[in-house]
């Protein structure tokens, strides 16, 4: 008897779980991939990597750590004779904008030329080139040391306003963007633009009607008729919470600082070949003069 009732309550159980052709639909699989991004962030190229690589997770991301194949000897390969591309988009990027002068007078206080390359370096002041240096706490060098970074300026307009991208390691990023808004005086603003969360609401899936018609596959609609389609929504990052703000502003210098994690892509190419992979895939826009 007791095994009789297990099997009607299994058939029951069974009953409701979608088929793998149900699964699989587009609209099905990406509700699916945001709401198992709730607790570590996915990259763009997750998909990708899952499928060949033992996955782990750090930070806050979901990152590939090592290859379930012996693919050594390619990629070793590619370094050498082709072109190796990596994900580093789990870099998290903090954008500075402001007076130049107050900027370099600020950062200053964090590096020394003592340790080599600073923001001032002529060549990375351009905008041409990437600068890398250990920043430290304000004022405190040599001691008190926070962490490698590396900066890249936006080229200049012929403003004294310039914006400064600071990419960190996600275990340094919030040392160091604490460490900005000291020295920056930065508060968070008035209006903090709170992004939606990943997953819909059940007031929302109620409002979805399920709509059914003869020779016609279902299709999910909402109060106005129009189709629902799900998007891959990435909230924040893996070292901040979804309704933390992400941006801030000093009164009194003007200098703003903004959390870009996420938000701009980062790979990295090695290889003799890596040069011709990018003008073949990278196309310039014709510039249109009004």
């Amino acid at each position: 008897k007791k095994q009789a009732e297990k099997a009607v309550h299994q058939k029951k159980e069974q009953s409701k779980t979608k088929c793998r052709k149900a699964r699989r639909r587009h609209i099905n699989l990406v509700a699916e991939f945001n709401r198992r991004q709730r607790k570590n962030i996915w990259l763009e190229t997750h998909i990708w990597h899952a499928k060949r690589f033992h996955m782990v997770k750090k930070w806050g991301y979901c990152l590939g750590n090592s290859p379930t194949e012996k693919s050594y000897r390619a990629c070793y390969r590619a370094m050498t004779k082709h072109c190796l591309l990596q994900d580093l988009s789990y870099y998290c990027c903090l954008e500075l904008t402001g007076k130049e002068n107050e900027l370099l007078k600020q950062l200053g206080r964090m590096c020394s030329i003592d340790a080599g390359l600073t923001f001032q370096e002529a060549c990375c002041l351009s905008g041409r080139f990437e600068g890398s240096l250990n920043l430290y706490r304000a004022d405190r060098y040599p001691e008190d040391m926070l962490g490698p970074v590396t900066f890249i300026w936006r080229p200049r307009d012929g403003s004294e306003h310039r914006q400064l991208w600071i990419w960190v390691h996600p275990a340094l990023k919030q040392d160091i963007l604490r460490e900005l808004k000291a020295i920056f005086q930065c508060s968070e603003p008035e209006e903090i633009c709170i992004t939606e969360p990943i997953t819909t609401s059940v007031q929302e899936e109620k409002q979805m009607e399920v709509v059914m018609s003869p020779g016609k596959k279902r299709k999910k609609e909402d109060k106005e008729g129009e189709k629902v389609v799900p998007v891959k929504k990435i909230i924040g990052d893996g070292t901040r919470d979804p309704f933390q703000s992400y941006s801030w502003i000093s009164q009194t210098t003007g200098i703003a600082i903004s959390d870009k994690s996420m938000e701009i892509l980062r790979y990295r190419l090695i290889g003799p070949l890596s040069h011709s992979v990018l003008t073949e895939t990278l196309k310039a826009a014709s510039v249109q003069t009004v």
